[in-house]
């Protein structure tokens, strides 16, 4: 499991597609069933969330946190990406996409959502910071910038 953990982890950081997988990993399409069982099951979520309480406990933090912080980013799309998807961030005046994401204190992630440019950050807000409250019972503060 360990060597197809590496393998995925590798994908991502290298953006490849799965068939150029390197052959000193497990065969690419070995490493594709285990990633969408994980992904199905929602293991990928629940590795994710075990290794943030390990490092928050390592670093003698509660594993859940607290407090937060909220903002987003506008990313240009390139026009392969469906307009529908995209939108015009008139304030950065970026045509693309933007993504929200809520942190602890760590900096570790609790929840992100991607959604087009022009979506307002209050209204991403709303959503994302429902999904987070959902999943994290114990935080009461999140800090925001004024957009918020």
């Amino acid at each position: 499991h360990r060597a197809i953990l590496d393998a995925i982890r590798y994908l991502v950081d290298n953006g490849i597609k799965w068939r150029a997988m390197p052959a000193d990993f497990p065969p690419w399409d070995r490493v594709y069933a285990f990633f969408r069982r994980w992904r199905d099951h929602g293991l990928v979520k629940e590795f994710h969330d075990r290794l943030r309480g390990q490092v928050r406990e390592k670093l003698g933090r509660n594993t859940e946190p607290t407090a937060g912080v909220i903002d987003s980013q506008s990313v240009k799309a390139d026009a392969v990406v469906g307009a529908d998807s995209r939108g015009f961030d008139g304030g950065k005046l970026i045509n693309g996409r933007k993504r929200h994401v809520v942190v602890d204190t760590l900096g570790l992630l609790l929840g992100v959502m991607v959604t087009a440019a022009d979506t307002g950050d209050r209204i991403a807000a709303r959503v994302l910071l429902e999904q987070v409250a959902d999943a994290h019972h114990r935080l009461a503060l999140i800090w925001a910038d004024g957009g918020y």
